[in-house]
């Protein structure tokens, strides 16, 4: 089954470059270098799936001639991920209720940080309403195709990734049990996040990144959620290994 994931954004919550700095990578002309917060968009079947609106969802959208999507998959909660929930309003405008699916916990967050999108009572006409579906299983179906979720661990909170047929799209793991590795056998391609060189406590290093790639063992695997602190793109990708790559903005990755 054709599945293709365009990485929307592959930059870390600050966005490369960073506001006010001098840092090298920061004023690098090379376009890989410059890198929105991370997000992605998986499509099969005629079915377009939004995973993270993030504070670049609308320039991300622009950028990719996006007109309509069919769901929203939300890792965790992190405003780098949920910030701009609000720009979801033109596609309610054209669409209606749009399907948004999520954890409890995030709910609860979106809830609180965007009150005014789940008021019931006198809500302001032109805010946008969405159909959220909490999961808490191992899978579930949007318009007959099946999302897997992954639970994976964020240093201090949990956070999920998701497989979509032979894609799994992971983003903000510091560890993964041995129980949800599982759900990512048989990757024909893996994107996962790999912050820089040196430790991190809630992200994935690229020590630790190539250790847990080595384990799922996918047919192909992209870097996401990249730092300044990794280096030029042009300069660190031809050290990774065979078939693993650094993602960049706006590539599109076709099964």
């Amino acid at each position: 089954m054709k599945t293709k994931i365009t990485i929307l954004g592959s930059g870390t919550s600050q966005g490369i470059p960073v506001i006010g700095s001098t840092h090298p990578v920061c004023l690098s002309d090379d376009p890989r270098d410059k890198r929105l917060r991370v997000s992605a968009m998986i499509e099969t079947e005629g079915i377009r799936f939004i995973i993270d609106v993030g504070p670049d969802f609308r320039q991300q959208m622009l950028t990719n001639k996006v007109t309509e999507i069919d769901a929203v998959l939300f890792t965790h909660e992190h405003a780098d991920h949920t910030a701009g929930l609000d720009d979801l309003r033109p596609f309610y405008f054209r669409q209606g209720d749009l399907d948004c699916y999520m954890t409890h916990r995030v709910h609860l967050a979106l809830q609180q940080r965007f009150s005014y999108m789940f008021e019931t009572v006198n809500k302001y006409p032109g805010v946008a309403t969405l159909d959220v579906h909490e999961f808490d299983k191992d899978e579930f179906e949007v318009k007959g195709i099946r999302v897997i979720p992954v639970l994976a661990d964020h240093g201090y909170i949990p956070v999920h990734g998701f497989r979509i047929n032979d894609v799994a799209y992971m983003t903000d793991v510091k560890t993964i049990t041995d129980k949800e590795l599982k759900k990512l056998e048989n990757l024909d391609i893996l994107v996962i996040n790999m912050l820089r060189h040196e430790p991190h406590n809630t992200h994935l290093n690229l020590d630790e990144a190539l250790e847990l790639i080595n384990k799922i063992s996918p047919q192909r695997t992209y870097f996401t959620h990249i730092s300044h602190h990794l280096g030029f793109h042009a300069e660190v990708e031809p050290t990774l290994p065979d078939n693993v790559y650094l993602a960049y903005d706006n590539l599109e990755i076709t099964t």
